[in-house]
C-alpha cells in the first residue's frame, strides 16, 4: 500500500468518531499486550495465556447472563484463573493437559450460558473474534484505566520478574519470592488478555499477546530494546490492521492476525536459512 494512499485513507478514517475510538482502543490494548506478552513469551507460558482467554469467555457470557458488562466478567474470571495458575508455580508448565481440559470446560460453560440467553449471540461473536469498530468512549476509558493498572503492576515486579525469568534457580536461591512473582505476573497477564480480547477477540488473543513479542525477540537480543520493540510492533500491526480492514472491508481481527503471522514468519525464515548455511559442511 503506497504511503500517499495510506495517508489519504487515514485522513478519511479520522473523520469518523468510531474510527478514532477504534485507533485509540487498539493503541492502548496493543501497547499493553506487547509489553506484557514479551515476558509471557520469554517465560515460555504462551499456552497459559491462551488458556486464560478461553476461560474468560465463560466469565464474559456469565456476566451477560446476569446483566453485567461482559468485560467485567472477562476480567474477573481471567484474573481468578491467572492467580490459580500462578499458585501452581512452575508446575503449570507440566500440566498442559489439565489446563487444556479446564479451558475446554470453560468454553462449554460459555456455550451453556449462551443457550439460556440467546439474545446475546451477536455479543458472543464479538467476544470470540473482536469488534474494535464498536468500541465507545466509556470502553476506551475502561481500557486506559486497566492498562495503567497493568503497567503499574508490571513495573512493580519488573526486577524480580526479569531475574526469575532468566535465572529461576538462582533467583530462588537468592531469596526472590518466585511463587509470588509467578502468581502476580499471571494475574497481570489476565488483565492484558482481557484488553487484547476487546480488539481481536478471545480466539485471536495470540495476535497481539504472542506474535509481536516473538517477532521482537527474533530481531533484537537486548532485553529492554526487545520490550520496547514488542510494544512498537504490536501498535503498528494493530493500527495497520485497522487501515487495511477499512480499505478492503475485511474483518479487523483477521487483518491484525495476518500481520502478526507475517511479521513473525518473515523474521523467522531468513534466520533459519542462515543457520542451515552455517551448519552445512564445506567441501
Amino acid at each position: 500500500m503506497p504511503i500517499m494512499r495510506t495517508a489519504a485513507i487515514v485522513n478519511a478514517m479520522l473523520d469518523y468518531d468510531f474510527m478514532r475510538n477504534a485507533f485509540a482502543a487498539a493503541g492502548v490494548a496493543a501497547v499493553v499486550s506487547g509489553l506484557v506478552g514479551y515476558f509471557l513469551v520469554l517465560r515460555g507460558q504462551t499456552f497459559a495465556g491462551h488458556a486464560l482467554g478461553h476461560i474468560g469467555f465463560a466469565g464474559a457470557t456469565g456476566a451477560i447472563l446476569i446483566g453485567l458488562a461482559p468485560i467485567w466478567g472477562l476480567v474477573g474470571l481471567t484474573v481468578a484463573a491467572g492467580i490459580g495458575m500462578g499458585m501452581m508455580g512452575e508446575r503449570v508448565s507440566g500440566r498442559d493437559v489439565a489446563v487444556g481440559v479446564v479451558l475446554s470446560l470453560a468454553l462449554g460453560f460459555g456455550l451453556l450460558f449462551l443457550h439460556y440467553y440467546t439474545a446475546f449471540a451477536v455479543q458472543a461473536t464479538s467476544l470470540l473474534f473482536g469488534n474494535v469498530l464498536a468500541v465507545d468512549r466509556p470502553m476506551i476509558m475502561a481500557l486506559v484505566v486497566m492498562g495503567l493498572i497493568t503497567l503499574a503492576a508490571l513495573a512493580a515486579i519488573m526486577r524480580p520478574l526479569i531475574f526469575a525469568s532468566l535465572q529461576p534457580e538462582l533467583a530462588e536461591a537468592k531469596g526472590v519470592p518466585v511463587g509470588f512473582v509467578s502468581t502476580a505476573f499471571l494475574a497481570i497477564v489476565a488483565v492484558g488478555v482481557s484488553e487484547s480480547a476487546q480488539i481481536v477477540g478471545i480466539l485471536l488473543v495470540f495476535s497481539l499477546m504472542v506474535g509481536p513479542p516473538a517477532t521482537a525477540q527474533r530481531l533484537v537480543t537486548g532485553l529492554w530494546s526487545g520490550i520496547v520493540l514488542s510494544a512498537v510492533v504490536a501498535l503498528a500491526e494493530a493500527w495497520l490492521g485497522i487501515i487495511i480492514a477499512y480499505d478492503t472491508d475485511w474483518p479487523v481481527s483477521f487483518c491484525i492476525a495476518l500481520l502478526s503471522a507475517l511479521g513473525y514468519f518473515v523474521t523467522r525464515v531468513p534466520l533459519e536459512q542462515l543457520k542451515m548455511r552455517k551448519s552445512s559442511p564445506r567441501l
